[in-house]
């Protein structure tokens, strides 16, 4: 006998995923993104145009290494791309129907995981 179970790890305090996203947007920064996205901007093959290219902090590092933005400008463009897109991910994730929800913010998500999963089958 099989089961179909839908799970979904989010947080339940946003201002909590707000603060992950700028920790992880910074150690990004810190291990080397912008020489990354140099290094890609230097490819004549690769514009702005490309999908790829436009994904949520390449597209506001690119426009930085245009001279469009400064620095700042780009650091929280990004950051506030990137709870755009979490935010439209919660929404996507709250309408899945007969969803069990674990909070990602949970000291052992996994403990809680095995413990859903054991009250439902």
């Amino acid at each position: 006998m099989g089961y179909l179970i839908s799970l979904a790890i989010d947080p339940n305090e946003g201002s909590t995923l707000h603060d992950r996203i700028s920790l992880r947007f910074q150690q990004m920064l810190d291990n080397g993104f912008e020489e990354e996205v140099r290094q890609l901007h230097a490819r004549a093959d690769l514009n702005f145009a490309l999908p790829a290219m436009r994904a949520v902090g390449y597209r506001q590092m690119w426009s930085f290494l245009d001279g469009e933005l400064t620095y700042d400008e780009m650091v929280e463009k990004a950051l506030a791309a990137t709870r755009q897109l979490a935010k439209r991910q919660l929404t996507w994730l709250r309408s899945w129907p007969e969803v069990n929800r674990l909070d990602s913010l949970s000291d052992d998500v996994f403990a809680d995981t095995l413990a859903m999963l054991k009250q439902l089958i």
